[in-house]
């Protein structure tokens, strides 16, 4: 499939005219890494069988989400296109990655820049508190640059089968039946510098939308609009004896002057560190929150050089709408970014996976049309699996993120051993973790004490400002 020659116009033959049966005998899709490498699922009939070739499905967009699922698609006899604009892009995000990513994705560990297992939370006020007592010898959170990690999926999809191509998506036709092929329309480029690019179309019969927060994918279905942030990042190099200081710590900086709403970051990645911030409210003043928090760092960057400057949309919530017909979004384009952390590339992937599984299971490997009722599968799993955590960092986020007396209690907070084991937990194995009803109390206790203590605090300052 990798090798099929490209034509301006791809198309596809009819589906058979079998009728579909109405019972559903589906083997469970196992979740083990082992078991993508050769995708197998038995199932009833359920559509109408696809003669003289396998289903065909694109995936728009070429990040974590896009390479997950055309990787997975692949695997599971489906004719795969993954279109991707720009295959050296640097997405301005953080880059951290969860332990679990690494054996669920089977990720080398050559990509993986740092292994971060002390982290330092400072407040408003300059408090550090240092993070990561908790973790076990072998726990870590991975660093990763975004073009590394894209690259390598992608890659990783090709040789499994699916056709990489480097274009711009354009536009999509709707197909005027249920059997009826989807037109994309694209232009493809061929790796020169200020090339114009071809138009050309391409007929599948469904359709991944991987193409992050600003997804045209999205506006094709009607997807609706969603509250985003803007991050912005510096990859700034610093002396030698500095990054000594960065080997295996992140730094994470809350406060009004960092950003009102969110926090700014120094992660380290392979011969820099990343510095950068987020907000949602006041995007116009996205600048300055980002001089503030070179400010409040600027002792440990002292004599870097800003290599390169990012900034992109990150979205805040689900769209309202993340299915229509044979088209479904994951990743950015979904809004599958949470709360509080701001967290993207492990549910990116995850959703990719995911909804191509449903697509692989609904297809029977490719041999069978998939409808929309096949793909609704992935997010009623989706949704039953991660709708929990995403509403736990909400919550997190407008409990603390609101006023700087709050973000001080939340970084006094953080000192504590129970939370700490928590939030890893939570983090590194992406599930919410079950607590002790006797430790929830006492850190209830201890929240409110010191909601109490950052406020009284926060009037004798402006007392002393009067």
């Amino acid at each position: 499939m990798a090798s099929l020659a490209l034509k301006s116009f791809i198309g596809l033959r009819q589906a058979s005219a079998e009728k579909p049966h109405f019972t559903i005998q589906a083997k469970p899709i196992s979740l083990n890494p082992s078991n993508h490498r050769r995708l197998q699922v038995n199932a009833a009939k359920t559509s109408p069988k696809v003669t003289s070739r396998n289903l065909r499905v694109a995936v728009v967009g070429g990040g974590p989400a896009g390479g997950s699922a055309a990787e997975t698609l692949a695997k599971g006899g489906i004719e795969t296109f993954l279109i991707e604009r720009k295959m050296d892009n640097c997405k301005p995000c953080g880059g951290a990655i969860p332990l679990c990513m690494v054996g669920e994705f089977d990720l080398p560990l050559d990509i993986i820049d740092r292994r971060v297992t002390k982290m330092k939370m400072i407040s408003p006020s300059n408090v550090a508190v240092d993070i990561g007592q908790t973790l076990k010898p072998h726990e870590y959170i991975g660093m990763v640059r975004r073009e590394v990690l894209d690259q390598y999926l992608r890659n990783r999809a090709s040789e499994n089968g699916a056709t990489v191509i480097n274009g711009l998506f354009l536009k999509m036709e709707k197909p005027g039946d249920e059997e009826a092929p989807y037109v994309l329309h694209y232009t493809e480029y061929d790796g020169k510098v200020g090339g114009a690019g071809v138009k050309k179309s391409l007929e599948v019969d469904a359709v991944i939308g991987a193409d992050g927060a600003n997804s045209r994918v999205a506006k094709s279905i009607d997807a609706g609009d969603y509250e985003y942030a803007i991050a912005f990042q510096e990859r700034i190099k610093i002396p030698d004896d500095k990054m000594v200081y960065y080997e295996n710590l992140a730094e994470m900086y809350v406060g009004d002057d960092v950003s009102p709403d969110f926090y700014g970051w120094v992660f380290p990645k392979c011969d820099h560190v990343a510095v950068g911030t987020g907000t949602v409210t006041h995007k116009g003043d996205i600048k300055k929150f980002q001089l503030a928090t070179r400010n409040r760092a600027k002792d440990k960057i002292l004599g870097g050089k800003i290599l390169r400057v990012e900034a992109h949309p990150i979205p805040e919530h689900p769209r309202p709408r993340r299915l229509a017909g044979r088209v479904a979004l994951v990743g950015d384009a979904a809004g599958y970014v949470t709360k509080c952390s701001g967290e993207g590339i492990y549910f990116a992937a995850k959703s990719g996976r995911m909804c191509a599984e449903a697509i692989v299971e609904g297809s029977e490997n490719g041999k069978r049309m998939v409808n929309e009722a096949h793909l609704r599968k992935y997010l009623e799993k989706w949704d039953k699996t991660y709708w929990p955590t995403y509403k736990v960092l909400d919550v997190l986020q407008k409990v603390f993120y609101r006023s700087n007396p709050a973000r001080e209690a939340f970084v006094e907070m953080c000192a504590d051993e129970y939370v700490q084991k928590m939030t890893f937990d939570s983090y590194l194995y992406k599930r919410v973790v079950p607590g002790n009803p006797w430790e929830d109390l006492k850190l209830a206790v201890n929240t409110i004490g010191s909601l109490v203590r950052a406020n009284a605090l926060r009037r004798e300052m402006e007392k002393l400002n009067v």
